[in-house]
């Protein structure tokens, strides 16, 4: 247990830190001098080459997310990224890393996009002698080295999974086998984009559920589609993606209806045709907005077996193995999970001084 901590309030253990100037976002450069560090996800978020408004590191520091609450350690130079950065340096009766682990150790809850600098101004430190902090440091380090490659492991089996599927899946739309024929989408298949709601207009107690860009996006009190319809995002970052609509439901101008004109085209055939990212994306117009039109789309070749029961078998094959790749993703998403309570389990039992 806790023999001979001390305990301080947050602020009281933080250095007070002159800022350099922060690059802008739109200003990152891919590569440079002096990496930059900002509130993202990714360790490093662009480069910079001016010297005047680089970090010069003398200890190691720790960056906050004031926004997305990332933890970075950081012990080189850098150039600090727009809003949203907090640089915090421990008082040196704190080692750095014993105090990144401490603040990985603090469930700092979500805000949304509001500021979360208040929230750890709220807690207390507590720690041990310097010695003790580095004999933690050094276990802490150990065990989340073998984490990470654990976790390394299983992200690696999760993108094979997917690959493998992906892989078939081209298969079946590059190596026609005898039977089939091929057509563009506008001669075997409706395409439209419905009447758009607007968001005001939608009822949070409306009966039928209403889908957008990405998926069901509210309800409302009417629905313009009485069976379930094959859904194309036509707008947007997810410009591109498949979605299936539920029965008597309400398809905004963002969700572009796809459907066979007759019994020719299986429906779930022609659904994993859309899953074949690589056909798709060559309907795909704008960089700054992506989007897909009837003008674009309607011209795309579909190559599918003249006959419905071959489309109907190749869709079961499908069905048989993209169920069986969910599961494989299910079991290795458990496993993520599973390594990051290890993770929050170990840095509570060092902060509880039970290391």
């Amino acid at each position: 247990m806790k023999n001979n901590w001390r305990s301080e309030d947050f602020e009281d253990c933080l250095e007070k830190v002159t800022y350099t100037n922060k690059v802008q976002r739109k200003d990152f450069l891919k590569s440079g001098k002096f990496p930059i560090i900002s509130q993202e996800e990714d360790f490093i978020n662009g480069y910079w080459n001016n010297e005047k408004d680089v970090f010069r590191n003398k200890v190691p520091i720790i960056i906050f997310g004031d926004h997305t609450r990332v933890l970075k350690y950081i012990d080189f130079d850098f150039a600090l990224g727009a809003d949203g950065v907090k640089i915090l340096q421990p008082k040196k009766f704190l080692n750095s890393k014993f105090f990144h682990y401490f603040l990985q150790s603090v469930d700092v809850k979500s805000l949304g996009y509001a500021r979360h600098y208040r929230l750890l101004k709220e807690i207390r430190v507590s720690f041990p002698i310097i010695d003790e902090q580095k004999r933690i440091v050094g276990i802490l380090d150990e065990v989340f080295e073998g984490v990470a490659k654990a976790k390394e492991n299983v992200e690696g089996n999760l993108r094979n999974v997917s690959e493998v599927f992906e892989a078939y899946l081209q298969s079946v739309f590059a190596n026609r086998g005898k039977g089939w024929e091929e057509n563009s989408l506008g001669n075997i298949c409706e395409i439209y984009q419905p009447r758009t709601i607007s968001t005001k207009e939608m009822k949070h107690d409306g009966q039928y559920v209403v889908y957008g860009a990405n998926g069901v996006i509210g309800k409302y009190d009417k629905y313009n589609h009485e069976e379930s319809q094959l859904l194309i995002t036509c707008r947007g970052a997810t410009c591109g993606s498949v979605n299936i609509s539920t029965p008597k439901a309400w398809i905004n101008g963002n969700a572009m209806v796809v459907r066979p004109k007759d019994e020719s085209l299986n429906r779930e055939f022609l659904t994993y045709f859309f899953r074949n990212g690589s056909e798709i994306s060559k309907t795909i117009t704008g960089a700054a907005q992506p989007q897909i039109t009837r003008t674009t789309l309607a011209p795309l070749k579909i190559g599918f077996p003249k006959s419905l029961s071959e489309q109907k078998s190749i869709v079961t094959k499908l069905d048989a193995l993209s169920t069986e790749t969910k599961k494989l993703e299910a079991v290795y998403k458990e496993k993520l999970n599973h390594l990051e309570e290890l993770k929050k389990s170990i840095l509570k039992k060092a902060f509880n001084g039970e290391l």
